[in-house]
């Protein structure tokens, strides 16, 4: 089946849907769907991110935004789509990075706007596994528990969690986590779906619209995409099959010992557990 819409998790497609200034009505929608009540955006305006890129893949994927709240209150949100390598890392880095707030020529006290960095995720991080939770909001906190610094969020939006068909979407924010997932998928928009900024995000994404530069770039940008995710695979089928192997040294390990306390020579022991005659000498020496 040919695809219609572009992968939002690709450099070009990210950039496509949310970092088009005269769209930026798009983004402000999904961002209000994530952040606070109190940081409703009303107004937003693209940095220039330049600055923040350590790679040409990290200034194509970093959106730095000022921001005005509903109440007039200013402050900054990083967004990024992730990639798993050093993710957390990338993250602090971002979020603290220097971003135009420090008052240039005049005396100024150090007094900060609220930071959040927003990272929209297609995998899962470790510890959340075992839990279905799929945004998660980091703070900064002490050894109380208690909130140290309340101007520096972490917003992460697990993807692959999300699992609600279309039929069970129930609020804007279940529908914008449908289309971010299923976009490249669909063939066209649902009925579900059919608010003003869809209708917008739907336009913006169709791939049958894009130009031959806009072609060119978006093939680059879907090979880069299947690549990384070629190379984590690899390296997840890697190092289950390690941890397999070496799962089954242990048991033979255990099994050798028994063997010794039971006085069976080494060499019937290393043929019963496929260890090596030396390696059976050293475990009865220990």
């Amino acid at each position: 089946m040919e695809v219609k819409y572009v992968n939002p998790f690709t450099d070009f497609g990210f950039k496509k849907i949310f970092g088009e200034e005269t769209d930026k009505d798009v983004l402000i929608d999904f961002l209000n769907q994530v952040l606070p009540q109190k940081h409703q955006i009303k107004e937003l305006t693209y940095l220039n991110t330049e600055h923040l890129g350590i790679s040409e893949l990290d200034r194509n994927v970093m959106f730095d935004l000022y921001c005005k709240s509903l109440s007039g209150e200013k402050f900054i949100v990083k967004m990024q789509k992730a990639s798993q390598n050093f993710f957390k890392d990338r993250s602090v880095y971002y979020a603290t990075f220097p971003n135009q707030q420090a008052k240039k020529g005049e005396v100024w006290n150090y007094e900060l706007s609220a930071v959040y960095f927003v990272g929209i995720l297609d995998f899962v991080f470790a510890e959340n596994i075992n839990n279905d939770e799929v945004l998660h909001e980091v703070k900064l906190r002490n050894n109380f528990g208690n909130v140290f610094y309340d101007k520096l969020t972490f917003i992460y939006l697990e993807m692959p969690k999300f699992t609600k068909t279309l039929e069970e979407l129930e609020t804007s924010f279940d529908k914008w986590l449908y289309v971010l997932k299923h976009l490249p998928r669909l063939q066209e928009r649902p009925s579900k779906l059919q608010e003003r900024v869809f209708s917008k995000l739907f336009e913006l994404a169709q791939i049958g619209k894009f130009n031959q530069e806009e072609m060119q770039k978006y093939e680059e940008s879907l090979k880069v995409y299947w690549d990384m995710h070629a190379v984590i695979e690899t390296a997840r089928d890697g190092a289950f099959d390690e941890g397999k192997v070496e799962g089954e040294r242990i048991k033979a390990i255990e099994v050798a010992k028994n063997l010794i306390r039971l006085n069976l020579d080494s060499e019937n022991i290393a043929t019963a557990t496929g260890l090596k005659v030396e390696e059976i000498e050293r475990l009865r020496n220990d």
